[in-house]
Protein backbone atom coordinates (compact mmCIF):
# COMPACT_ATOMS: atom_id res chain seq x y z
CA UNK A 1 0.00 0.00 0.00
CA UNK A 2 1.39 3.40 -1.41
CA UNK A 3 1.56 6.10 1.45
CA UNK A 4 3.87 9.48 1.78
CA UNK A 5 4.89 12.08 4.14
CA UNK A 6 3.61 15.80 3.07
CA UNK A 7 4.25 18.86 5.38
CA UNK A 8 1.62 21.65 5.59
CA UNK A 9 0.87 24.07 8.15
CA UNK A 10 4.28 23.52 9.78
CA UNK A 11 3.23 19.94 10.63
CA UNK A 12 3.86 16.83 9.18
CA UNK A 13 1.60 13.81 8.01
CA UNK A 14 1.35 10.47 7.23
CA UNK A 15 -1.23 9.58 4.59
CA UNK A 16 -2.62 7.10 2.09
CA UNK A 17 -5.14 7.31 -0.49
CA UNK A 18 -8.80 7.47 1.40
CA UNK A 19 -7.55 8.73 4.62
CA UNK A 20 -9.34 11.65 6.05
CA UNK A 21 -7.06 14.22 8.25
CA UNK A 22 -7.59 17.61 9.88
CA UNK A 23 -4.95 20.09 9.09
CA UNK A 24 -4.28 23.88 9.69
CA UNK A 25 -6.90 25.78 7.67
CA UNK A 26 -6.52 25.98 3.92
CA UNK A 27 -8.19 28.43 1.49
CA UNK A 28 -10.71 26.61 0.27
CA UNK A 29 -14.10 25.84 -0.04
CA UNK A 30 -15.84 22.27 0.93
CA UNK A 31 -15.91 20.32 -2.35
CA UNK A 32 -13.04 21.92 -3.99
CA UNK A 33 -9.83 20.21 -4.59
CA UNK A 34 -6.11 21.34 -3.52
CA UNK A 35 -3.08 19.95 -3.72
CA UNK A 36 -0.01 19.38 -1.30
CA UNK A 37 2.97 19.70 -2.99
CA UNK A 38 5.18 19.60 -0.18
CA UNK A 39 6.27 15.91 0.04
CA UNK A 40 8.73 14.28 1.95
CA UNK A 41 8.82 10.77 1.63
CA UNK A 42 6.79 7.92 -0.98
CA UNK A 43 6.76 4.78 -0.36
CA UNK A 44 4.66 1.73 -2.68
CA UNK A 45 6.40 -1.85 -1.39
CA UNK A 46 9.85 -2.26 -2.36
CA UNK A 47 9.74 1.82 -3.96
CA UNK A 48 11.06 4.41 -1.68
CA UNK A 49 11.88 7.99 -2.60
CA UNK A 50 12.96 10.32 0.22
CA UNK A 51 15.66 12.63 -1.48
CA UNK A 52 14.08 16.02 -3.13
CA UNK A 53 15.28 15.44 -5.88
CA UNK A 54 13.31 12.18 -6.64
CA UNK A 55 10.42 13.44 -5.16
CA UNK A 56 10.63 17.26 -7.20
CA UNK A 57 7.03 17.38 -8.64
CA UNK A 58 5.74 15.08 -6.72
CA UNK A 59 2.12 15.94 -5.19
CA UNK A 60 -0.33 14.45 -2.93
CA UNK A 61 -4.46 15.84 -4.15
CA UNK A 62 -7.13 16.27 -1.54
CA UNK A 63 -10.93 16.64 -1.63
CA UNK A 64 -11.38 19.17 0.93
CA UNK A 65 -15.09 17.85 3.16
CA UNK A 66 -15.51 20.57 5.74
CA UNK A 67 -13.80 23.60 7.90
CA UNK A 68 -14.06 23.18 11.11
CA UNK A 69 -12.77 24.38 14.83
CA UNK A 70 -10.45 22.16 17.18
CA UNK A 71 -10.94 21.59 20.98
CA UNK A 72 -10.51 24.89 22.70
CA UNK A 73 -7.30 25.25 24.35
CA UNK A 74 -7.16 27.21 27.91
CA UNK A 75 -3.99 29.11 28.91
CA UNK A 76 -4.31 29.89 32.50
CA UNK A 77 -1.45 32.53 33.72
CA UNK A 78 -0.86 32.67 37.77
CA UNK A 79 1.60 34.29 40.26
CA UNK A 80 1.49 32.92 43.32
CA UNK A 81 0.68 35.62 46.41
CA UNK A 82 0.62 38.36 44.19
CA UNK A 83 -3.39 38.40 43.66
CA UNK A 84 -2.19 38.10 39.66
CA UNK A 85 -4.50 35.42 37.16
CA UNK A 86 -5.28 35.99 33.49
CA UNK A 87 -7.33 33.11 31.27
CA UNK A 88 -7.23 33.08 27.97
CA UNK A 89 -9.04 30.62 25.75
CA UNK A 90 -8.26 29.69 21.90
CA UNK A 91 -9.90 27.66 19.04
CA UNK A 92 -7.89 26.35 16.17
CA UNK A 93 -9.43 26.70 12.62
CA UNK A 94 -8.96 23.08 10.89
CA UNK A 95 -9.61 21.98 7.12
CA UNK A 96 -10.76 18.17 7.18
CA UNK A 97 -9.42 16.88 3.97
CA UNK A 98 -9.81 13.13 2.31
CA UNK A 99 -6.65 12.16 0.18
CA UNK A 100 -7.52 11.23 -3.21
CA UNK A 101 -4.48 10.28 -4.82
CA UNK A 102 -0.14 10.29 -4.68
CA UNK A 103 1.30 11.69 -7.52
CA UNK A 104 5.08 10.49 -7.20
Amino acid sequence: MAYAIIKTGGKQYKVATGDVIEVEKLEAQPGAETSFADVLFYANGEEIKSDAAALKGATVSAEVIAQTKGDKVIAFKYRRRKGYHRTVGHRQKLTKVKITAINA
